[in-house]
């Protein structure tokens, strides 16, 4: 549980007085009461107010607050406010500037301006936290800690690369080693003295910021930078700590967001939140995905839903609205996947500025007579009425799909084999099929514990970290399923490539060798074409369209599943399987059309003993989570009509209504269902 202050799913979100006259307050708390929000995220943009200079700290209006939302019953979300430094530091500290990638040194603007190597900002930001921590650690509406906003940006600036260059010694010691790591011997890039290194922009090795003549030297930036950004974050959390040991901290992740390795940032955040933004055309189980990933991020364990919004955005290219339901349904969505907490951006709309039109629980009209307002009044009605049953209940998978953030940058870096390959995309594909099905997902990363699971999938697993292939083999060899797939196995972790035939460690594992790689263009397809092994039952047709890239495949002990359909490569092994100990290792050498990932996923979760949550209708999700003996079967419908769902004749309670279920269960379109039942319904 987040904090026994409040033993409920949190509803609120951020909040913005210092926006505002003091006397909007008074409106704006009788509404929060109306709506149910009993969670308010502060201070998330308040340095300039809080510190005025080097020396003056003001936290008057703050207290005031703090204590007027208390003392009608709404609880904290404290944040630090370092998300974006003032104007005066910057004046007068000209290193906070960061200098971007076409090395252009930043004027005072925007937010996510700091340079994360800069003295003056490690030591403010870590000076104002540790105000706010002695200030508040005593105060009864205190709930949560919120560290800066949304970590994210790199920095090219001189401190940077000096401190890129502090962080390369102590990963490698000595220049010897760093030279052979690097494999600088290629265009003559050999470094005699620490100082030659140069952070890799556009004026150095990249161009465009996804590819760069020299990938290694660009990968261990990304780590840098990511570590750098981390570092200012621990800074802050210690001194938080310092005074409110007992009280969470946390700071609002992205998702897949592409330049921070959020696994290796887990472990310092007692709890993972995360803002949840999808477009208009996003898959719903790209955002089912994406839950399902800041899941992982802690094994498993709930996170929060930091930010969402209540009716559309302001800063995509098509801000469309939520439609009626879609708020209250992505909402559930979230907690389906183990949040809890569901938190808006933002409480009060902006009536400035670049936010002016982001959506709000509170209108520029002003009063709650809105469509959005009675919707989320009606949220926060049911989320109080479901109390604290769903608190720390968990997602139990035996099905897991493998992301790597240094694996999607070294794929995304590399010089080849074709443009069009999208790590996030790929991982999707392979997500998306065991979400069609039904069938309960973990994402995890390298460093989790295999031995939970019985089929593990690991796409476009481009980089093989050390101990990775071994830890596969155990897997497999114990009876794991594993499945992988073309452009695999390539390079150990510096982006260097493994000699000795692809798909390097994974060689002997997979029993095959990849000699060559095509790279279809746009619009060109080839056939994969099943064999007698490759036709198990739910793969009905004979030939499935495949794509993006083709390996040329020879079997070196394993069966062939499928083989190409056309071009010279025709009659090559595409798909293969091989048994190894008790186990079996799938490789797919393309990009197939979703029919044939599902058919085949479906076949290996069935040799499992993996079975759907339950049999739905295309556009119904469905998903458990488990707590006491409890289950929580989650029935999301994103079709616009009501749809009929088949259940288990096991007795169960539908939460929302608190009806009793019989065989079959109507939910209507865009409509949510809560089904509480006991073990026996638990699948897994």
């Amino acid at each position: 549980m987040l904090n026994p202050r409040l033993p409920k799913i949190w509803y609120g979100g951020d909040y913005n007085p210092e926006q505002w006259d003091p006397s909007v307050m008074e409106e704006d708390v009788r509404m929060f009461k109306v709506a149910g929000i009993d969670v308010a995220t502060v201070n998330v943009f308040s340095w300039a107010k809080l510190q005025p200079d080097e020396e003056t700290y003001r936290f008057e209006e703050l207290d005031n607050v703090m204590d007027r939302l208390y003392r009608d019953g709404i609880y904290v979300c404290l944040a630090t406010s370092t998300g974006a430094h003032p104007a005066w530091m910057a004046r007068k500290y000209p290193d906070v500037l960061r200098v971007d990638h076409m090395g252009r040194k930043r004027k005072f603007g925007g937010r996510h301006n700091s340079c994360p190597n800069s003295p003056t900002y490690r030591l403010y930001s870590a000076r104002l936290a540790e105000k706010l921590a002695e200030r508040y650690a005593g105060h009864p509406g205190l709930l949560l800690w919120h560290v800066s906003n949304e970590y994210g940006g790199y920095c090219y600036c001189d401190l940077c690369a000096a401190a890129f260059r502090a962080w390369l010694r102590e990963r490698y010691q000595d220049l010897d080693t760093l030279n052979r790591m690097w494999y600088t011997s290629f265009w003559g890039h050999t470094f005699y003295d620490w100082d030659e290194i140069v952070p890799p922009n556009e004026l150095s090795e990249e161009w465009g910021r996804s590819r760069s003549t020299f990938q290694t030297i660009s990968l261990d930036y990304r780590r840098f930078q990511s570590d750098s950004l981390l570092a200012c974050y621990r800074l802050e959390y210690s001194e938080l700590k310092k005074y409110t040991p007992d009280i969470a901290v946390t700071t609002n992740m992205m998702g897949t967001y592409p330049e921070l390795d959020y696994f290796r940032w887990a472990p310092y955040l007692d709890v993972i939140s995360w803002d949840n933004y999808p477009s208009h055309n996003t898959p719903f189980s790209f955002t089912a995905m994406t839950h399902d990933l800041m899941r992982g991020l802690k094994g498993g364990q709930p996170f929060m839903l930091m930010e969402q919004t209540p009716s559309q955005q302001n800063w995509q290219p098509y801000n469309a609205l939520k439609r009626p339901g879609v708020m209250r349904l992505w909402s559930y969505q979230a907690v389906a996947r183990g949040a809890d907490t569901v938190m808006f951006f933002q409480l009060r709309r902006s009536i400035g500025a670049c936010e002016k039109f982001h959506g709000a629980v509170i209108e520029h009209v002003g009063h709650e007579h809105t469509r959005v307002f009675q919707e989320c009044a009606e949220l926060g009605r049911e989320l109080q009425g479901l109390a604290d049953r769903l608190l720390d209940a968990r997602v139990e998978a035996k099905a897991a799909v493998v992301f790597d953030w240094e694996n999607r940058w070294a794929v995304e870096l590399s010089s080849g084999p074709s443009v069009d390959l999208k790590y996030v995309d790929e991982v999707h594909k392979y997500y998306d099929a065991l979400y069609q099905l039904h069938i309960q997902t973990n994402m995890i990363g390298v460093e989790e514990d295999f031995a939970r699971y019985e089929l593990i999938i690991a796409p476009v697993l481009y980089m093989l970290k050390p101990g990775v292939a071994e830890k596969i083999r155990r897997f497999v060899e114990r009876g794991g399923i594993f499945v992988t797939t073309f452009f695999s196995g390539i390079v150990n972790e510096q982006d260097i490539v493994t000699v000795g035939g692809y798909p390097g460690e994974l060689r002997s594992l997979l029993g095959i060798w990849v000699e060559e790689i095509d790279a279809l263009p746009p619009g060109q397809m080839n056939e994969l074409v099943l064999t007698e092994r490759g036709q198990p039952s739910e793969l009905k047709r004979q030939r499935y369209s495949c794509g993006l890239l083709c390996d040329l495949i020879h079997s070196e002990g394993a069966e062939v599943a499928a083989v190409y359909g056309t071009d010279f490569y025709q009659g090559m092994p595409a798909v293969t399987v091989n048994r190894y100990g008790k186990g079996q290792a799938w490789y797919v050498g393309s990009s197939p059309e979703p029919e044939f990932m599902q058919g085949l996923l479906a076949n290996l979760c069935a040799e499992k003993g993996i079975a759907p949550v339950l049999d739905a209708p295309s556009g119904v999700e469905v998903t458990q989570r488990s707590k006491a003996g409890k289950t929580y079967t989650f029935i999301l419908n994103h079709r616009a009509e009501a749809v009929e769902v088949t259940l288990p004749d096991s007795p169960m309670t539908e939460l929302l209504t608190g009806v009793s279920c019989s065989r079959v269960l109507r939910v209507e379109g865009r409509g949510v269902a809560i089904l509480e039942s006991g073990p026996s319904f638990d699948r897994f």
